[in-house]
């Protein structure tokens, strides 16, 4: 019975393996199709990292939501509540509720900060809502009044337009410097949720036009190493978890995707797109994870207890991962 159990599981993986591959070469194709007139742009080399707000983030001071906001719609795509809302002076944000919402606001800061792209996020400790409706999804975390504490606001961008999603393992820039310290910078914050559907080109409207290639959700930052709902969200996680699985002369692993944690598992889909992710934090050739390293360490000390406190972490909370963050860096500085 245990042999005939093993063997079915072995064949499902394989054909929902195939599967997920024939998915890749869709949004590949769609996506190469889409990008015939921009140039791809996965990372700008940022000179001024010290003097950086980690505070505000990519969108600066001048764009913190403020003012009266207007119910649009609600969102029902990804694992996490959303909808939408419109200002006073009619800019949309899309706000995200629940736990992802603290650390995907400290991981756009910390993305920005070393030349990649991020959206513009901000953290709100309590969001007034007008024509709120009771929402499909997130209406516990509604309060009497149309308040919703600790949520994400994402500003949209006039100047960019979504026009799809990336593969991690074919695009522009597989094997380059940059490719290899993205995955690194996951790696340091923990974030596992790597799925391709996470992955966003936006164009831009200016002149030259750029597709410009973000990790668009980081929702999962900061916390485990993998897909576990016991402690997601939880800054003890990130701080006890071991991100360094093996090192050779030429190389490091990570533990940055791990596979998920096994009493987790009932569906077996699920299980295989998890597996099929734990690549990304492998072989990692040292002198990339070493730039990544040096990136990270132009960053100060309070730069990075500036991007927790944008996250609405405790102070005690900021210390200690700034400090882990700290260390990571720390090791990479020294391969």
């Amino acid at each position: 019975m245990y042999r005939k159990l093993t063997v079915y599981i072995a064949s499902a993986v394989l054909i929902l393996s195939s599967l997920a591959v024939q998915t890749e070469a869709r949004i590949n194709g769609n996506l190469k199709e889409a990008t015939k007139s921009g140039s791809p742009v996965l990372w700008r080399e940022p000179v001024d990292i010290a003097s950086r707000n980690l505070f505000y983030g990519p969108g600066g001071k001048a764009h913190v939501p403020q003012g009266t906001f207007t119910f649009k719609e609600e969102d029902m795509a990804g694992t996490s509540p959303k909808f939408d809302v419109i200002d006073g002076d009619g800019v949309k944000w899309r706000v995200k509720m629940g736990v992802e919402a603290g650390p995907e606001t400290v991981a756009s800061r910390m993305v920005w900060a070393v030349g990649y792209f991020a959206n513009e996020d901000y953290f709100m400790p309590l969001l007034h809502v007008e024509q709120l409706p009771r929402l499909r999804r997130g209406s516990n975390l509604v309060s009497p009044g149309n308040n919703v504490h600790n949520v994400r606001l994402k500003r949209h961008l006039k100047d960019q337009k979504k026009i799809g999603t990336w593969s991690w393992s074919k695009n522009p820039f597989t094997g380059t410097r940059e490719w290899y310290g993205l995955r690194v910078l996951m790696a340091v914050m923990n974030n596992w949720d790597l799925k391709n559907l996470n992955n966003s080109v936006y164009r831009t409207t200016g002149e030259p036009v750029e597709d410009r290639y973000f990790v668009s959700d980081l929702g999962a930052s900061f916390g485990p190493t993998g897909l576990t709902w016991m402690s997601r969200g939880k800054p003890a996680a990130y701080c006890n978890s071991k991100w360094i699985k093996a090192m050779s002369p030429q190389s490091i692993d990570f533990n940055v995707p791990s596979g998920p944690a096994m009493n987790y598992y009932i569906d077996v889909w699920d299980l295989t797109k998890r597996l099929n992710l734990v690549w990304l934090g492998h072989h990692i050739p040292r002198q990339h994870a070493r730039w990544m390293g040096d990136l990270l360490a132009r960053l100060s000390p309070q730069q990075i207890r500036d991007a927790f406190r944008a996250g609405g972490y405790s102070a005690d909370d900021v210390e200690q991962l700034s400090k882990v963050v700290e260390q990571r860096i720390g090791e990479l500085e020294k391969l």
